[in-house]
């Protein structure tokens, strides 16, 4: 396995000296031209070594470097270069007595390189500029900068151009990343991530590696950022305790923009959409501006964006109902981002950050569900009087601050805020739990956290490391819920909430999470890499006296959890193209106390106390990388003791479960104009419902989904018109039980189509989602049945221009 050694990127602009200038002449006998996985190695061979002052600039493309005190011999004559992806020539020349010209000429910007001194000459490491926009270094998986070769976990990640086709069809990350990532669940079509799982167990949201979850779940992580200020998103699959508490299925980090690395960088997009069954009441827009740019020590990046959804339509023209689950809908939906970031160099060493998000959306709806639906889907009925309809609000404020070399440690810290709230759909509380009254809740956080990582050398040439550090967050939270009128809400067959009180649906509680953690990373050799850690975790809940809507009074108190966790891993180059990789881990998830405590028969928060999740992962799996092909297999195994689904009345249950798959993926460049691959996804599981060793329950399909199959052709006809076909096959499942979820789910085949067409004065973006106008259900949708069955969106039609100025 080759490591990746740069040190310095010289096309940056920076004046390079490795060593003092010296005078005597050091006469260049020969040059050789070595291609490598990076690029090609450039050897200037002489007797003696090389201790250059090397001078450099740009001119467009071409980076040229001078090199002080040497002379080429009549022998050293520059070998034939063939040009490679993002490197078209290179030329080497006496330009005066005593300075040797190197000129690397990119295919579309200026190469980076590495100047180091030999004990026989001079070796010039050149890196195209495209190699380094390309090359993946995954920060999610181990907290630190590697290679994606180098991590031993099954790891995607979702670059800014892919984030962005995906939202020429549907600008919400639910659905952007279950048509790209395997193990990930088909969206829920809603808000909620209810029923989209990771590898069939819980997802942790990450944005720039500050959580997004509240420790009363409200399910809607996804719905905290605009896909417009992302770079790339990371997902780590399978349990993982490196970032805390919540990651039993695995890790999705959203990393956002940077700012653009010289100059100014403007880009505005206009954009609507439109269902083709029903154009007029379907209409959307959105509208988006950013800016970034480099001035000095200084660099940032600026993004205002708005969008607003119309009705959403099924394929045969039917309104879909804009809230089937009450979980919150996406119809009829207004959304701002507001997102900033400055960053300031102290010096080569110490950065200085800070960025600022803010995110909102609000239903504004006239229609509603309707309670007795004429056939087998759900059905929308105007009428609808409610004041304050589903949304969320976010905002997230940090400072970071990082020094590569502390001690000789390199040192990353960041502080954080998080203001966040989401409202739900009222409902009627039929059976009596919640003290039968008509009620709308909604979820209020606020946190306050820090994250302090040290990555220690403790051998020679970062063979061998240790990453160790802490993390902490103090959050308050509460559900608090307007109580309405039954008289009239029953009179206006459920369309008229008339607000009459207030209440807690859940109460309010206050969470501290400590943990310490240490992680080493060991380069044994060329070909393998080792690494494992642990993890203490230490989380304290406090709870207040308070009375349930049921009126049963709880006494408050505190809980207090903790866990030691570990992780071991391996990856093994077999080649330079393949490698095999193996891991343990450990995850870890306190109960969502509030949730718990809200239909309590009374008496005190210790009696009451919910237990925590541990879940231990196996996982093995091979990838491949040949340069136009890649493509990965994996599998997996995951237990624990205490795992969560529910019953028909919608009771937690809490017994051993247990969870295996294979996923697969693979991407092939067929030629520059064509590229075709997809991904497999089998999951399942059963639970051992008596507690007697003997698994023989099957497991909900809102944790368990069918097998998923999505592929992908791509075809550029001609340069700058891009085009993408796409599907996504969701397969049947019947787990064979009578709780939820328990039911037959049908299978269900979409198709989109994604082009583009730079014109040189803008791009134009086409997106037609569900092409060919198919009928379905949701897994989630079949899973609820009855009138809350609602069906997928029909045929849509996306259209939007982009400028770049």
């Amino acid at each position: 396995m080759k490591e990746l050694t740069y040190s310095l990127g010289v096309a940056s602009g920076m004046l390079v000296v490795l060593a003092p200038a010296v005078v005597a002449q050091t006469v260049i006998s020969n040059i050789r031209i070595n291609p490598t996985s990076l690029g090609v190695e450039v050897f200037l061979d002489s007797d003696q070594a090389i201790a250059p002052e090397v001078n450099q600039r740009l001119e467009g493309d071409r980076l040229i470097l001078e090199v002080e005190n040497a002379q080429l011999t009549d022998g050293a004559i520059l070998p034939d270069f063939a040009p490679q992806a993002g490197l078209e020539a290179i030329e080497i020349t006496q330009i005066s007595e005593n300075t040797v010209e190197i000129i690397l000429v990119g295919e579309t910007a200026a190469p980076f390189v590495d100047v180091l001194s030999q004990p026989s000459g001079l070796l010039v490491q050149v890196t195209p500029d495209d190699f380094v926009d390309n090359l993946e270094l995954i920060v999610t998986a181990t907290r630190t900068e590697a290679e994606e070769a180098a991590v031993p976990r099954s790891v995607t990640v979702i670059s800014q151009a892919e984030i962005a086709r995906q939202a020429d069809l549907n600008r919400d990350l639910s659905s952007i990343l279950a048509k790209l990532v395997p193990g990930l669940s088909p969206s829920t079509e809603t808000t909620s991530i209810f029923g989209q799982s990771l590898r069939g167990r819980n997802i942790s949201v990450l944005v720039d590696g500050i959580p997004q979850s509240t420790n009363r779940n409200a399910q809607r992580d996804l719905r905290t950022i605009d896909p417009g200020v992302i770079e790339r998103i990371e997902i780590v699959r399978g349990p993982s305790a490196i970032y805390g508490d919540g990651a039993t299925g695995g890790i999705i980090n959203i990393i956002t923009k940077q700012g653009a690395a010289t100059g100014v960088e403007s880009r505005s997009t206009i954009g609507f959409e439109f269902s083709t069954t029903n154009p007029e009441d379907s209409f959307g827009y959105s509208l988006q501006h950013s800016v970034s740019g480099t001035e000095d020590k200084f660099d940032y990046v600026a993004d205002f964006a708005i969008s607003k959804t119309g009705g959403f339509f099924d394929a045969d023209g039917d309104r879909i109902p804009p809230d089937p689950l009450g979980q919150g809908g996406l119809a009829d939906l207004r959304s701002i981002n507001l997102f900033g970031k400055l960053g300031y160099n102290i010096d080569d060493n110490q950065r200085l950050q800070f960025s600022f998000n803010y995110f909102s959306d609000d239903q504004d709806s006239d229609f509603a569900l309707n309670p007795s639906p004429s056939g087998d889907k759900a059905e929308a009925r105007p009428g609808l009087v409610l004041p304050d309809q589903p949304g969320t609000e976010n905002t997230l404020v940090s400072l970071a601050y990082s020094n590569d070399d502390l001690f000789g440690s390199q040192l990353n810290s960041q502080l954080y805020y998080r203001d966040y709230s989401t409202r739900f759909y009222p409902f009627d509380d039929d059976f009596g739990t919640f003290g039968g009254e008509v009620l709308q809740s909604e979820v209020e956080s606020e946190k306050i956290g820090a994250r302090v990582d040290l990555n220690t050398p403790l051998a020679a040439g970062d063979r061998l490391s240790l990453l160790w550090g802490v993390d902490y967050f103090y959050e308050e939270s509460a559900q608090p819920a307007d109580l309405f009128d039954e008289p009239t809400f029953e009179a206006s067959n459920g369309l008229v909430f008339e607000q009459i009180g207030t209440g807690f649906l859940s109460p309010p509680t206050e969470q501290k999470n400590l943990g310490l953690f240490a992680q080493l990373n060991w380069n044994v050799t060329d070909q393998l890499v080792l690494n494992g850690g642990i993890r203490q975790e230490f989380i304290d809940v406090s709870v207040d006296d308070f009375t349930t809507l049921a009126g049963n009074n709880v006494t408050g108190g505190e809980l207090n959890y903790d866990a030691t966790l570990f992780n071991v891993g391996a990856v093994y180059a077999l080649n330079d193209n393949v490698n095999i990789f193996g891991n343990f881990a450990q995850g870890f998830s306190i109960a969502d106390v509030a949730r718990s405590l809200r239909t309590s028969p009374g008496g005190s928060v210790e009696n009451l106390r919910p237990e925590a999740q541990r879940v231990d992962n196996y996982e093995l799996g091979i990838r491949g990388n040949w340069g136009n092909v890649q493509a990965s297999i994996a599998g997996f195994y995951s237990y624990s003791d205490l795992g969560t689904t529910f019953d028909s009345a919608f009771t937690t249950i809490r017994d051993p479960q247990r969870i295996y798959g294979v996923e697969a993926d693979l991407r092939t460049q067929l030629s520059e104009q064509l590229a075709l691959g997809g991904t497999f996804t089998y999951t399942d599981g059963e639970r051992d419902a008596n507690n007697d060793g003997d698994f023989e329950s099957g497991l909900p399909s809102f944790q368990i989904p069918p097998v998923k199959l999505t592929g992908f052709v791509e075809y550029e006809p001609v340069e700058g018109w891009e085009n993408r076909l796409q599907l996504l096959y969701s397969a049947g499942r019947d787990p064979k039980g009578n709780g939820f979820g328990l039911g037959e789910v049908e299978s269900y085949l979409t198709a989109d189509f994604i082009s583009s067409y730079d014109t040189g004065a803008g791009k134009i973006q086409l997106g037609v989602e569900n092409l060919f106008n198919a009928e379905y259900f949701p897994i989630i949708a079949q899973v609820y049945g009855g009138r809350n069955q609602f069906a997928g969106r029909g045929r849509t039609i996306s259209l939007s221009y982009s400028l770049d100025w």
